[in-house]
């Protein structure tokens, strides 16, 4: 009877604590890429979404594989982040509500990577809905300009694409990159990064999104000693990076 009471409390907590799913990465096309994370403790949903940094992009939520420009739930970043609606082949419209919040926008080797956040699910009806229990799969649609640009026109038919992502439940939030600690924060430039996962890449950058630098970090470390003194007092902004997760972190130095 022990041995049971044991092995339901482990699952009870284990239950507990699962309460992310992932789609991990999606390769869309060259420079776009897309990971949505669930995250049913705080019922918001974040979009780790990257294109170039040269042109306008899009990516269309909970679209049918194949569809021919019908309508759905639509984000386009030209300048700044819209969240839109398209119906047919018109321009696609701005939602009068906008729901996604873009937590940071940094520009690395000609690449933009936003990281987004939104209620999972809302009462706007132009919104793809994410509700945690029932969504398992999204299907998506891609498009960029086909140049240089970023006024929102037509992407031209080789610069669109399509794309879908699995969720699968992260065992336990403890063991992602989210999870870690930097401490002492704030420092004089000088910290360390300790993280419950393998952390292979950290990338600096100053809060308005300028590149700082890079940290490479041998042998996918979970504690590593960083210096970035010199650099001006302030906010700055570290994207943690291994194989299939990214975080950032804030760190502030005096």
């Amino acid at each position: 009877m022990k041995k049971i009471t044991i092995l339901l409390l482990s699952l009870v907590c284990f239950s507990g604590v699962s309460q992310s799913k992932s789609t991990g990465v999606i390769n869309l096309t060259t420079n776009m890429t897309a990971n949505f994370t669930l995250n049913n403790t705080t019922s918001k949903v974040s979009l780790v979404l990257t294109g170039p940094s040269d042109r306008w992009f899009s990516i269309g939520l909970g679209v049918s594989l194949g569809f021919g420009m019908g309508s759905g739930d639509l984000l386009v970043y030209t300048t700044t982040l819209t969240d839109r609606n398209y119906v047919g082949t018109i321009t696609p419209a701005t939602d009068a509500s906008q729901d996604w919040t873009t937590v940071s926008d940094v520009v690395l080797s000609g690449v933009r990577t936003l990281t987004l956040e939104r209620s999972l699910t809302n009462t706007d009806m132009n919104d793809f809905q994410l509700p945690y229990a029932t969504t398992n799969s999204i299907n998506l649609a891609w498009a960029r300009s086909s140049g240089v640009s970023t006024s929102l026109a037509n992407h031209g038919g080789t610069n669109r694409g399509f794309a879908s992502g699995t969720f699968t439940v992260l065992g336990s939030d403890k063991f992602s990159l989210e999870s870690s600690t930097i401490f002492p924060n704030p420092s004089n430039g000088s910290f360390t990064i300790k993280t419950n996962s393998s952390l292979s890449k950290v990338n600096v950058y100053t809060q308005t999104g300028a590149f700082v630098k890079t940290i490479e970090v041998s042998n996918d470390s979970k504690d590593i000693d960083v210096s970035i003194s010199g650099l001006s007092t302030g906010v700055y902004l570290l994207e943690l990076k291994n194989d299939s997760e990214k975080s950032w972190k804030k760190v502030i130095i005096n």
